[in-house]
């Protein structure tokens, strides 16, 4: 992103002008800015605050004139809340806001959007599959979309593989509706059974000990106990023992 120097490190055998030197002038779009980790986050707000860069092994900052556009699906709230996200940052990149309602809000956008997928995917299987049954471009505008626009893109290429026609049925698209219904669960089951195997982990690397599994997990006492008592979890069970 910030370019380098020729002779910068190791395998630095050219200079590289980098992401930001290159969208100078222009637009530069980072997706995904909510997963960004905290040293680059600081890192990009000099460069948003001063307009200047400094790619690594120069001793000279370069001037960038550039319109930043970025994109999450995570709450960016949420992520200041768990620190995870520098508020700072928050405010320099969220001068205009646009969000973008879930698939299921807008189903107005469905039939365009897996016919646009069909042609996509016919050409790169190189398959003659030019359309949908009408009642199957019925169920795909009934269905719930738990995984938006991806989830869509990725029902039409399971049928179009699956095609033996040059119309998708029905029952093709039910059936890659069900399977990915089966395979997906909640956002909240997966982030409860993502918590509840964290804690185990941590538990079992202390031993049962809350105070280390808590400093850790770098939350207090208090709140550790709550995470635990909320998924029924001992730290007696976890003590080895010999002690």
């Amino acid at each position: 992103m910030f370019g380098h120097k020729k002779g910068a490190f190791t395998g630095a055998i050219y200079d590289h002008r980098g992401l930001l030197q290159s969208a100078d002038g222009g637009t530069l779009f980072l997706d995904e800015i909510g997963d960004m980790p905290l040293p680059l986050q600081a890192k990009l707000l000099r460069v948003l605050q001063e307009r200047q860069v400094r790619p690594v092994g120069a001793t000279q900052t370069v001037d960038v004139d550039m319109r930043v556009i970025s994109a999450t699906h995570r709450s960016l709230d949420e992520r200041i809340a768990d620190r995870q996200f520098r508020e700072d940052l928050y405010y320099r990149l969220n001068v205009v806001a646009l969000t973008i309602p879930a698939l299921s809000q807008r189903p107005e956008d469905i039939v365009p959007l897996a016919l646009h997928f069909l042609k996509q995917v016919s050409a790169r299987y190189r398959k003659e599959v030019t359309s949908f049954a009408p009642e199957a471009l019925e169920q795909l505008v009934a269905a719930p979309w738990p995984g938006n626009v991806r989830q869509l893109q990725n029902v039409v290429e399971q049928t179009v593989a699956l095609a033996t026609s040059g119309m998708i049925p029905a029952s093709m698209v039910q059936s890659a509706l069900n399977d990915r219904a089966s395979a997906l669960t909640s956002l909240d089951e997966a982030k409860r059974a993502f918590e509840r195997d964290y804690l185990v982990r941590i538990l079992k690397i202390t031993q049962g000990n809350v105070a280390q599994a808590a400093k850790l997990a770098q939350r207090n006492r208090t709140e550790f106990y709550k995470l635990l008592e909320r998924h029924s979890l001992e730290p007696a069970l976890f003590k080895s023992e010999d002690t």
